[in-house]
């Protein structure tokens, strides 16, 4: 196949190619500091990550935009425009302490204006007659134009008479980001070639340089699209090798101990004491477990599951596991009220106490913490339910083999792998990852690609669908709490969920508490109103959960601490106030606490009917394809290494639009750590550099054998 010119089908003529000048790329001056006029565009680089010659070259423009006419502007447009300077000169200012002025005329195609320049003298040799320039500001009349930034572009024989317009901040605009850009385009002589070229051949994508220089100084659309793709495959790939290095490594960590025996303790569980029967998702979900137990490489299970399909009955399932071969199991939850809940609902699916199972957070008291500790160190105690507490130093298990980790993106790595440090003998536990958020495909490889997984999407016979309605006017307020006291005089329940614990003035949110005084006094002030929220005391928490779930109160005002593990299937409505101020998922998730019962239910969302995520949860029900639309609306990005403890974005890459791209560098992810897993053949020491780079030593630690 003929060598080709970026985006282009001209073939490249080898004589000239021969003739070529050598030249070597010097990576090390990409590593040099940019400097900014004043600390203001210091601080707002900073904000942008913009510290290198790297940095600055990696920062693309968000998109490219027609310059205005000089002859169609009018008096009072701020406007950019791309103009030819046809003289220039400078001239002092009366007013004390101000520097000459700098006067240019410039000129397009349309006709000819004068351009003024503030505190800038330099500018006069900067700019002499000829220079191309984008110009950003203010169009006074009287064909003068006040410049508030400025920046040179391309010459007049290129035909580019768009702008690139970057991702900018207060302090940094786009046309000085513009204007940096172009005084360092010489560096992407200095960028390297990470990707081995029999990759770059079989996945068709240009060099990294040439995509670079498309991306900033481009101007076709196809050519601009086909250089975001591949700087955008090059950070896909680099955040799969870094999870599927991770993957490799956990599994050469060490072993696990082997649960191969057939069920006893289990499956009378299942068959005397769960009170329903396993959906055949949960049923799929056990086998799983029982394969990834069977195994001497430690458990890495991500569960995922539809609001209400029972991932705590399969978490119990892998602890009991644990418990019948003679070991431990914990289960950590990133908050007190979730470990509250999840020790609740353990108790109620394991009636009779038939395993001994303890609760450890950091409200625990201190006598019956000291007993808890005694108890897990001489293996007493089977399973514990807890928080960060279970990672303290005092904590210490006899025979910890299996982990239940909640949550599990909320926790940092280094939390989880202090967990997985508990085990006894030198060997690891086995883990199970657990998220009550449906996650869509596309997110799954990107953010837990080092994981296996396993998906509940069936829920358990007699739920039924739950409508929801979005309300916005007094008169549909007025009808929603007519409707709740219809449920209420039926004998039902009701939450009612707030996005604060207390006023504020500056969100103009209604607030649990304030909310909780006025109904009890106003609209429900002929039925029981309890109050539930993070900050109150534990006792207080339990004493007004076990109130409503007890059918003792018939309305629960809470703030979302209410999102998961409660389980009041008498209750069948649902409102939610400033309801915008939730994602889809979370709304999602508090919609999931009603609807348990055989009775209709109802969810309420007070928000704006303009709000795309609120038009999306009245109109579905299903918590993934939830998940897609979610996905759709926001940029998600990576989780590696130990320097993030949440989602932050790609600069390049777009999920799910760059979904079919990701399964490409996935696939080829997965083909090299295959073959070479510490990267240290030597087509692959430039991407070993840049792993290395992205995501610190760690991503590159050595994997034992």
């Amino acid at each position: 196949m003929a060598a080709t010119a970026f985006a282009s089908s001209e073939p490249l003529d080898p004589t000239r190619l021969r003739e070529a000048p050598v030249g070597y790329p010097r990576p090390s001056r990409l590593r040099a500091e940019l400097k900014f006029d004043g600390p203001k565009a210091q601080k707002a680089a900073e904000t942008l990550g913009l510290f290198t010659v790297a940095d600055l070259l990696a920062h693309l423009p968000r998109d490219r935009r027609d310059a205005r006419a000089v002859a169609d502007l009018v008096p009072g447009d701020s406007a950019t425009v791309i103009v030819q300077v046809r003289g220039i000169s400078s001239r002092p200012v009366r007013r004390r302490g101000m520097r000459p002025l700098v006067e240019a005329t410039v000129a397009d195609e349309s006709g000819s204006m004068k351009a003024t320049f503030f505190n800038q003298p330099w500018l006069e040799q900067r700019y002499p007659v000829g220079t191309r320039l984008a110009l950003h500001g203010k169009f006074e009349g009287r064909r003068r134009f006040r410049v508030q930034a400025h920046a040179p572009t391309a010459d007049a024989t290129s035909g580019a008479d768009a702008v690139a317009h970057y991702p900018a901040t207060e302090g940094l605009t786009s046309t000085q980001i513009l204007a940096l850009v172009n005084e360092h385009r010489d560096a992407l002589t200095d960028v390297v070639e990470p990707l081995p070229a029999r990759l770059r051949t079989r996945e068709r994508l240009p060099q990294r340089a040439a995509a670079l220089t498309e991306a900033h100084f481009g101007g076709a659309d196809s050519a601009a699209e086909e250089a975001r793709r591949r700087l955008a495959f090059d950070e896909l790939l680099l955040v799969q090798l870094a999870l599927l290095r991770r993957r490799r490594a956990r599994r050469a960590a060490g072993t696990a101990p082997v649960f191969d025996s057939e069920r006893e303790l289990t499956a009378r569980w299942l068959s005397e004491m769960l009170p329903f029967t396993p959906t055949g998702d949960q049923e799929r979900a056990f086998l799983a477990v029982d394969q990834d137990l069977a195994c001497s490489q430690p458990m890495h299970r991500l569960l995922m599951g539809e609001v209400g399909s029972g991932k705590t009955v399969v978490a119990l399932y892998a602890l009991l596991r644990a418990v019948e071969h003679g070991y431990q199991g914990a289960l950590m939850a990133p908050t007190e009220t979730l470990a509250e809940q999840h020790f609740a609902t353990i108790q109620a699916l394991m009636p009779g106490a038939v395993v001994p199972i303890g609760l450890l957070t950091g409200s625990t008291p201190a006598r019956r913490r000291s007993d808890l500790l005694r108890k897990l160190a001489t293996g007493e105690l089977s399973l514990i339910v807890g928080t960060h507490a279970l990672i303290e130093d005092p904590v210490l298990f006899a025979r910890l083999a299996v982990v239940v980790v909640d949550e599990q993106h909320r926790f940092g790595v280094r939390q989880r792998a202090a967990l997985d440090a508990k085990a006894a003998g030198g060997e690891r536990p086995h883990v199970l990852h657990m998220t009550a958020t449906p996650i869509p495909r596309t997110l799954a490889l990107s953010n837990y690609g080092d994981l296996d997984s396993t998906q509940l999407r069936e829920l358990p016979a007699g739920r039924r669908p739950i409508k929801t309605f979005v309300c916005s006017s007094q008169a549909e307020r007025a009808r929603a709490y007519e409707r709740i006291r219809e449920e209420l005089r039926e004998g039902r329940q009701a939450f009612v969920v707030c996005p604060l614990v207390s006023e504020s003035e500056l969100l103009q949110a209604r607030a649990a508490t304030a909310e909780f005084e006025r109904l009890r006094t106003g609209e429900f002030r002929d039925f029981r109103v309890v109050l539930m929220h993070g900050q109150l005391a534990t006792g207080a928490k339990q004493e007004a959960m076990t109130t409503f779930a007890s059918g003792a109160a018939d309305v629960l005002v809470a703030t979302s601490v209410i999102e998961v593990g409660i389980d009041v299937p008498n209750a069948t409505v649902m409102l939610v106030e400033d309801a915008d101020r939730y994602g889809i998922s979370q709304l999602h998730q508090l919609r999931g606490r009603i609807g348990r019962g055989t009775h209709e239910s109802f969810c309420l969302l007070f928000g704006s009917k303009q709000s795309a995520r609120l038009d999306a949860l009245a109109r579905h029900a299903d918590g993934f394809e939830l998940a897609e639309i979610d996905l759709e609306l926001r940029r998600e990005g990576e989780l590696v290494g130990t320097r993030q403890h949440g989602e932050a974005s790609y600069r390049v890459a777009e999920l799910p639009r760059d979904g079919e791209l990701l399964e490409r560098a996935h696939r080829y992810a997965d083909e090299l750590v295959a073959v070479d897993p510490d990267l240290a053949a030597p087509e692959h020491a430039l991407l070993a550099d840049e792993l290395l780079g992205a995501f610190g030593a760690e991503a590159l630690a050595p994997i034992r054998a």
